[in-house]
């Protein structure tokens, strides 16, 4: 498995792992929190000077109260709003909604409205007939006013990610902070480490998937290394991050130099340190952001949606990550060890892989549209004028495959000809001929 780069490995994001667990802990902090600041403050108030908004006992009651009705009611139509809003993000791609964090985040202002409810029916179960607890009453109006705060911004966001151009703009979003935290570095020739014997003298050993059956999420990099170092082999994982993993798959090949040894659990901690979920995430995955966007934009090109400025605007992000990717160094990849030494050997999607990913479906379905034509045209023409020399015939080669398609769907000579030119708005914005370099790429 030859490497077109190497890297030390890295830790894991511990807020991928927070976001894995869909805001499950925090929204339930913040429920038990609300209960028990309703019983501490009332109580700790009656040894502090008398302070806040000037309530008596009846008005006292009577704001709490209505406080609590109106938290609970507001959270009946928050759940009620989202429940809508996912609905329709799900007809966009059903795996939106996980990968952009959209139903942790509900989940949080769901929480804190319902925590703001119990916070009131707490507080105001300690108010006695002789003396006003006036600091809660203060924190409880202080609590709507941040809640109607949190509720409005969230409203605000949904307005612009219930639409396709929207999502596509949070998935180009997250993809480009995760590009540049895979593929720090630009493409150049892998650094020969100071060691890597590959001379074995028994076949390798393979590991097989001791986990529950899932996608694979993420690789403790980290622990992989330390754990070749350690015995002092090699491992070769024949899965990547996004691949299905059944029951006793296999996972990896322990390669052991001549005169090693594998140690007994070795294999079952190199499973250990596949991290397996029901779906995929972003982390260490730029590839399933371009899937995304993909699924965004042949969705819109369904005969059911018939949106094709919905493409467009997926194109326009597949577009900027394709632009970033060009000059990265893709495919398998090495982690060294503090020697330099290359340990774990990963394979991961190369240049042509990502092209295909992200232009031949739109292509297979969006070729008798001319604003789609037009737009994947000026994507291939712009991105392989600025990718280096060796990673531009994937470009071209679906540049042949948009006029044979093209020809194909739409015989008429009009729609022939306003697919052929490069429009980087699809339709109406300005044309000028193609933006490749003169001569042989």
């Amino acid at each position: 498995m030859d490497v077109e780069r190497v890297r030390p490995p890295r830790a894991r994001s511990r807020g991928s792992a927070q976001f894995e667990k869909g805001g499950r802990p925090g929204s339930l902090a913040i429920i038990l929190g609300g209960a028990v600041l309703g019983w501490v403050l009332p109580n700790l108030e009656a040894h502090l000077p008398s302070t806040g908004l000037g309530f008596d006992v009846s008005t006292a009651q009577a704001a709490l109260g209505a406080i609590a009705a109106a938290m609970i009611t507001l959270a009946g139509f928050v759940l009620t709003a989202v429940t809508l809003v996912i609905q329709t993000i799900q007809a966009m791609s059903p795996r939106l909604v996980g990968a952009l964090h959209y139903f942790g985040r509900f989940l949080t202002v769901f929480a804190l409205l319902v925590g703001t409810a119990l916070y009131a029916l707490v507080a105001l179960s300690q108010v006695g007939s002789d003396e006003t607890p006036r600091l809660a009453v203060t924190f409880a109006v202080a609590l709507v006013l941040f809640d109607a705060i949190v509720v409005l911004g969230m409203l605000a966001s949904l307005r612009s990610v219930v639409t396709g151009g929207g999502l596509s703009r949070a998935v180009g979003d997250r993809l480009h902070h995760v590009v540049d935290a895979v593929y720090p570095t630009p493409r150049e020739p892998a650094a020969l480490p100071r060691s890597d014997s590959r001379a074995v003298d028994r076949p390798p050993v393979d590991v097989h998937f001791r986990g529950r059956p899932g996608t694979v999420r993420s690789l403790d990099e980290k622990e992989l290394v330390r754990l070749a170092a350690h015995a002092g082999c090699t491992i070769e994982m024949t899965v990547t991050v996004g691949d299905f993993v059944g029951t006793e798959a296999r996972v990896a090949r322990i390669l052991v130099p001549r005169g090693g040894d594998v140690p007994q659990d070795l294999p079952s901690l190199v499973s250990g340190a596949v991290r397996c979920g029901p779906t995929r995430t972003f982390e260490q995955d730029p590839a399933y952001g371009v899937r995304l966007l993909a699924d965004i934009a042949i969705r819109a090109l369904s005969p059911a949606v018939n949106d094709p400025t919905t493409a467009v605007q997926a194109l326009d992000q597949i577009e900027d990550a394709l632009l970033k990717l060009s000059g990265r160094a893709l495919g398998t990849f090495g982690l060294v060890d503090d020697a330099g030494a290359i340990r774990v050997r990963c394979p991961a999607p190369s240049w042509r892989d990502l092209v295909a990913l992200g232009l031949d479906e739109i292509l297979l379905y969006g070729a008798a549209n001319p604003q789609v034509a037009r737009r994947v045209r000026a994507l291939a023409e712009r991105t392989a004028a600025h990718a280096p020399e060796v990673r531009r015939p994937p470009l071209l080669e679906r540049l042949v495959v948009l006029d044979r398609l093209t020809r194909r769907a739409a015989p008429d000579p009009h729609f022939q000809a306003l697919a052929g030119v490069a429009d980087p708005q699809g339709l109406g914005g300005p044309t000028g001929g193609g933006v490749l370099p003169s001569g042989p790429a």
